[in-house]
């Protein structure tokens, strides 16, 4: 079997995409050797899964040889490994979707993207209320229990008319830290997912653009990021609002149904101390 030949700048790279998760791995105690028995898992996973040759199961062999994992991990591995799904836990795409609808949908919104403060009864506010909005979305879940539970995690917030306003304009939560996981898995999964096909496929990229400067005053980063907070979600809720009149336009069936994530992020620190000509690029 020929192995790829291993391109020089590949590793440096993987270096230095690696350090802002390893500081998070520090930072919550997940040690090398823990790690490092994690990544055997995927590595072994993703050979099995992914690296097949007319649709067969590679062996044990084949995939130590790909891998570098000793064979008698690999059978041991193979024999549990049972992959990860990809999607949002469903509490968590049920909050998206119901902060969706009440920025999006009336009476629970003054225009798209500009949600209502909400009776929190619908005895007090009937359609126009908390308990309507849970109720537009499931049947089954109890709008008091979503309120605790958003409580709990900063999403709203009850003022002293027993109204409910929503302190975000997407469901990223606050607090709790399962919670704010579960999308640094999703989101981040994703956005290696387009650049590593951006990388190693050919035909059409994914989009994957973004504006860098190394020259910045503090003020001028705190004017793009309030730019990037206001004008990013504006685009993003333009995005969702087309993406659900779409879904509900053109039904497909289940066997041809794909999901999409759509992202935009904002970074700044301490440029290296070398002076440097201010630049900008679009990476791809």
């Amino acid at each position: 079997m020929h192995l790829p030949t291993l391109p020089p700048s590949l590793l440096p790279a993987l270096q230095h995409v690696m350090r802002p998760l390893v500081r998070l791995m520090l930072k919550k105690g997940v040690t090398y050797t823990r790690f490092a028995d994690l990544l055997k898992d995927i590595f072994v996973d993703v050979a099995e899964r992914e690296f097949r040759l007319d649709d067969t199961p590679p062996t044990d062999s084949r995939i130590s040889l790909l891998t570098g994992v000793h064979r008698k991990d690999v059978r041991r591995l193979r024999a549990k490994t049972a992959g990860q799904d990809v999607a949002l836990p469903e509490i968590i795409s049920f909050g998206a979707h119901l902060v969706s609808v009440w920025l999006n949908n009336s009476p629970f919104c003054k225009q798209p993207g500009q949600p209502l403060p909400i009776a929190r009864l619908a005895s007090m506010g009937g359609e126009c209320s908390f308990d309507a909005l849970v109720a537009q979305v499931s049947k089954d879940i109890r709008a008091r229990v979503v309120l605790d539970e958003w409580l709990r995690l900063g999403v709203v917030r009850i003022d002293d008319q027993d109204c409910v306003h929503l302190e975000t304009v997407a469901f990223i939560p606050q607090k709790g830290f399962d919670e704010k996981a579960a999308y640094f898995r999703h989101n981040l999964h994703d956005h290696a997912c387009a650049a590593v096909h951006n990388l190693t496929e050919t035909g059409a990229p994914f989009f994957e653009r973004s504006v860098h400067y190394d020259s910045l005053s503090p003020w001028a980063v705190s004017q793009l990021r309030e730019a990037v907070a206001v004008e990013g979600m504006q685009m993003l809720n333009g995005l969702n609002l087309l993406a659900a009149e779409l879904e509900e336009r053109d039904v497909p069936p289940p066997a041809s149904r794909q999901r999409i994530t759509i992202g935009l992020y904002f970074y700044t620190e301490p440029s290296p101390s070398a002076v440097s000509t201010p630049t900008k690029a679009n990476s791809s």
